[in-house]
């Protein structure tokens, strides 16, 4: 029996990309596809390229479709958008991308399908308890799962440290603007995020996923927390996969 194939789509400000997904194992099963992100952002624009995507995929036409946006994602209306065009604010985003793609659409937070992802098949799986979700990039995506269920739309990268908003100095963007070492960047600023974090949240591990957690080996060494912090096992796939999950675990239950 042919194994169940979903497809994921994950947006970013930089670049849209999506691959067909063997649901059981969590892997890719074609290379993915990848385009820039158009330049203006707009709902119209992206949700173009996300149906061409979907188009490109026959082999996951008939399976469950998941979106992935970086922004709060409330019933699949966007309510922000802080790196992306305006416009989307209160876009209907599962009705969007359904008419482009002409199939049903799951829409959710970036960072949250990366955890539905590292919860299902990488860094937490089986882990107990409360597991926080960070993904260091242009900003800081953050996800909270307890005892494996997913808690959607947290903003812990936005909380205000030290009279900053937090992704604005402890971001991997953030480092590399203030051209700093990557150990400087973890004594720095690092530190300081992740303690008022988990004074908040006490978590039980952090995950560290995104661009950056290929160089793992250069920064979470030099972490002085009490918090166990382990890099994301599926790196830059976590939200193609968990897209693909989602968008899976929605039409179970429907």
């Amino acid at each position: 029996m042919a194994q169940p194939i979903g497809l994921g789509i994950d947006i970013g400000g930089s670049g849209i990309k999506g691959a067909p997904v063997d649901l059981t194992t969590g892997e890719f099963t074609a290379e993915r596809l990848k385009f820039s992100t158009p330049e203006h952002h707009t709902p119209e624009q992206m949700a173009e390229v996300v149906g061409q995507i979907a188009a490109h995929f026959p082999e996951a036409a008939d399976g469950p479709l998941g979106v992935t946006f970086p922004g709060i994602v409330q019933n699949g209306v966007i309510r922000t958008a802080a790196n992306l065009d305006d416009a989307w604010i209160d876009t209907d985003a599962r009705a969007l991308f359904t008419e482009a793609t002409g199939r049903p659409v799951r829409v959710l937070n970036d960072a949250d399908a990366a955890a539905v992802a590292e919860t299902r098949f990488g860094a937490a799986k089986d882990v107990p308890g409360v597991v926080l979700l960070t993904t260091l990039g242009t900003g800081i995506g953050t996800a909270l799962v307890v005892d494996g269920r997913l808690v959607p739309n947290t903003e812990f990268g936005h909380l205000e440290v030290d009279g900053h908003d937090a992704e604005t100095r402890a971001s991997s963007a953030a480092r590399k603007r203030d051209g700093l070492t990557y150990e400087e960047w973890a004594h720095q600023r690092l530190n300081r995020y992740y303690r008022v974090v988990e004074d908040l949240l006490w978590p039980d591990l952090i995950v560290v996923g995104g661009g950056v957690s290929r160089k793992a080996d250069r920064f979470l060494p030099l972490l002085d927390i009490r918090t166990p912090a382990v890099p994301a096992a599926l790196l830059n796939t976590a939200g193609i996969v968990g897209a693909a999950l989602a968008a899976a675990d929605e039409h179970d239950a429907s």
